[in-house]
């Protein structure tokens, strides 16, 4: 069996917002997370300039892999994330922000928090406390400290713990 080498997640956390926010107009939109489907994949190609391969990511069984839309318009994807339930955690393999929401010129600020914190708020759900584990690119590594609350515990490996997961989940998904 090919092993495949970890390369490390590398999103950026822009801002933390309340759900998401227009960069131009500062208005925040209600966000809706929900399992992608056989009709999302068609969309979400290299050639629609997302950069990784998240077919291989949905074909994998013990993957799930949730899209993030605007409340009231699904058909428009604002960013993706591809989650495992692991044992005591969940693990995340990749978190992507649609590409209009990358760069000087993106549209929406707040997409990788909002999906960080749904994968926060699914560890809690399962019972794992909201412990969340993923690997980071080194260069971003204190920048998963400071902006998500995270803790490096050795090599490229990141956790999110019960504490800074209720942050995060009270910032995106307040009661």
């Amino acid at each position: 069996m090919k092993k495949v080498a970890k390369t490390g997640l590398d999103f950026i956390i822009d801002k933390l917002t309340n759900s998401i926010e227009n960069v131009v107009t500062g208005d925040s939109f209600a966000t809706d997370i929900s399992i992608v489907t056989l009709t999302d994949l068609k969309i979400i190609t290299k050639k629609n300039n997302w950069q990784f391969d998240w077919k291989f990511e949905y074909k994998k069984p013990e993957r799930e892999v949730y899209k993030l839309t605007i409340v009231n318009n699904q058909q428009v994807l604002q960013g993706l994330i591809s989650l495992e339930i692991k044992e005591d955690h969940v693990y995340m393999h990749l978190v992507e922000s649609a590409p209009f929401n990358k760069g000087k010129t993106k549209m929406y600020a707040g997409v990788p928090g909002n999906l960080v914190a749904f994968a926060c708020k699914l560890s809690f759900q399962r019972g794992h406390e909201g412990n969340v584990s993923f690997f980071s690119k080194t260069q971003l590594v204190q920048h998963y400290i400071d902006s998500l609350g995270a803790m490096h515990v050795g090599g490229r490996i990141m956790i999110i713990d019960t504490i800074a997961a209720l942050k995060l989940i009270n910032k995106y998904f307040p009661i």
